[in-house]
């Protein structure tokens, strides 16, 4: 193992063993196991071992368990490396230095009597434990993990240099006749060309109406001129991810009104970005990218009234129906949610997938957007409710008009944020 790695997981445990408040409590976090595809066979799902396991032994082997005893320290157990595993995926026999799971059994009679608590993943046979003790430590271990070290940081730097080559392969097939599915193999293609090991997510691209879908997983249908294209995608790199989306015209050209909406949308971003400093509660950086596409969308025609008023009552989230966004590192969605004493007690806005202060060394992704979804925009309680407050004769003009998403990956420093994604252009 590179120094510099054996060096941040000694840091990372030593915080987070010092973040538990244990006794004489034993904490064991799994790794996970295969999953197998129903009716395929032997096939499985791609591995991944858990977060909590990887972020403390940087392993991403199945059948491991991270051990931690208060009295004594950690110890990793990892799983053999069987034959099979030898003929069928040419897996490398372990260094003779490290302890395997056949060590685990004595390990825990010697603790028996003594209360443990699993977290990553438990085995079927385990009963998983006191579930009050294991969510207290987790909160505890996502609060460590949170802010990312140096050896995270070039990873995810490295999964951005990735997916920044991706866009740029991209962009030249948009123009007519080309496939939603045809531009995902391209830029899938360049971003493990470029030094992605996989991509962190499944590649979306939505053209036309598509593009109002928030996770539209791409077709066979061709683009058209004058249509908008989004593409929300991000290269992997040794378990860190990037997460970047752009919208684009097919002829390189907004019309006046894809435009308009393209900067109401691009002012939301910019100014959720300016807002993301310490100590600010991410809610109020959603709230701010809330108003300013409100204000955008009063501006443009198709809302009525004070920005505030429209935020209040529901009104600019038809149009804004997420969260501005959520904490990215290991994996897209990282020690995400909100704070433990939060938990029970909903933000007031609709999907916001984290709710706390920021802090220093956070990363979290800024996307706002502005869309026209049908199911939305056609439910008749909606209509009532929001009679006054929508002109629903633009809006019914605009029904097939997709969506608009811009999004950049920003780290929270002591200063001005740090946008790690702004090698990705956007439109000017």
């Amino acid at each position: 193992m590179e120094p510099r790695i054996a060096e941040q997981l000694e840091r990372r445990r030593t915080a987070v063993a010092a973040a538990w408040s244990l006794g004489d409590k034993v904490v064991l976090i799994g790794a996970g196991a295969p999953i197998g595809i129903p009716g395929r066979g032997d096939l499985t799902y791609p591995f991944r071992a858990h977060s909590e396991y990887f972020y403390l032994t940087d392993r991403n082997r199945p059948g491991g368990v991270l051990a931690f005893d208060p009295q004594e320290g950690w110890v990793e157990f990892v799983a053999p490396v069987t034959a099979p595993e030898r003929l069928w995926s040419g897996a490398a026999p372990l260094d003779p230095e490290v302890v395997t799971t056949d060590a685990m059994k004595p390990w825990l009679a010697a603790r028996r009597g003594r209360p443990v608590v699993w977290l990553g993943v438990a085995p079927a046979a385990s009963d998983g434990g006191d579930r009050d003790r294991t969510e207290e430590l987790r909160c505890a271990l996502d609060a460590v993990r949170r802010p990312k070290d140096p050896v995270e940081l070039d990873r995810m730097r490295r999964a951005e240099s990735a997916t920044r080559a991706a866009f740029a392969a991209a962009v030249p097939f948009l123009r007519d006749g080309v496939s939603e599915r045809e531009l995902q193999v391209e830029l899938e293609a360049w971003a493990l060309r470029a030094g992605g090991d996989a991509m962190a997510y499944d590649t979306i691209v939505g053209g036309g109406p598509n593009s109002a879908v928030l996770h539209f997983p791409p077709s066979a249908r061709p683009f058209r001129p004058g249509e908008l294209v989004l593409i929300d995608a991000g290269a992997e790199v040794e378990g860190y991810a990037s997460d970047i989306t752009r919208t684009y015209p097919v002829d390189g050209e907004f019309s006046p009104e894809q435009g308009e909406l393209y900067e109401v949308v691009r002012a939301a971003l910019e100014g959720g970005i300016g807002r993301c400093r310490p100590g600010v509660e991410w809610r109020d950086v959603h709230l701010g990218a809330a108003m300013t596409i409100a204000e955008g969308l009063r501006s443009c025609g198709i809302l009525r009234g004070r920005p505030e008023s429209l935020v209040e009552s529901g009104a600019a989230f038809l149009f804004f129906p997420h969260g501005i966004g959520h904490l990215v590192g290991l994996g897209v969605r990282d020690a995400g949610g909100p704070l433990a004493e939060r938990r029970g007690d909903p933000p007031p806005f609709p999907n916001l997938r984290i709710d706390l202060p920021l802090e220093r060394g956070m990363v979290v992704t800024v996307e706002p957007g502005i869309y026209f979804v049908p199911a939305l925009l056609e439910d008749p309680e909606r209509r009532r409710r929001h009679q006054d407050e929508v002109a629903w004769d633009r809006v019914d003009a605009l029904l097939g008009f997709g969506g608009i998403r811009i999004e950049h990956n920003v780290l929270i420093s002591d200063g001005d944020p740090e946008v790690i994604t702004a090698d990705v252009p956007l439109l000017h």
